[in-house]
């Protein structure tokens, strides 16, 4: 029962994420300052951040409800483990000692290791699972 929860809680966590920074993306409009300043301006287009804000927080419901995790758990790992890579230096040097500046230290990108471990581990572990909706459904997350 103790992994059924642990399960549940991660894909509600991240699921939960998602919808957090897709609502940043199109509410708080933070998602082209973040673009500039850690992804070299990828993304930055307020169109781009507009669409995929929406996407983030339709894929963060599908990822929290449990649905279609054959397909949204995947996307979800791609978009976390995606958006930790670029900030590899705040795992290494949390402190900004070595790697970077410490006044470009965030202590708070930590966290997104955890985060980017814990959607994948949800792809691995998703046949045990079983308190995601598709298996209360009945349906299989194969389909």
């Amino acid at each position: 029962m103790l992994t059924k929860i642990s399960l549940l809680i991660m894909r509600i966590g991240t699921g939960a994420l998602l919808v957090v920074w897709g609502l940043v993306r199109v509410v708080g409009g933070a998602g082209t300052g973040l673009a500039d300043k850690y992804y070299a301006g990828v993304g930055s287009n307020e169109m781009f951040q507009m669409i995929f804000g929406w996407g983030e927080v339709a894929l963060g419901l599908l990822v929290l409800l449990g649905l279609f995790r054959k397909y949204t758990l995947v996307a979800s790992a791609l978009i976390l483990v995606g958006g930790a890579l670029p900030i590899w230096r705040h795992f290494l040097d949390p402190f900004g000692r070595y790697l970077h500046s410490e006044e470009a230290a965030n202590i708070l990108f930590f966290p997104s290791l955890t985060v980017a471990g814990a959607a994948l581990a949800l792809i691995a572990l998703r046949e045990h699972d079983t308190l995601a909706l598709d298996n209360l459904f009945g349906k299989k997350d194969s389909d």
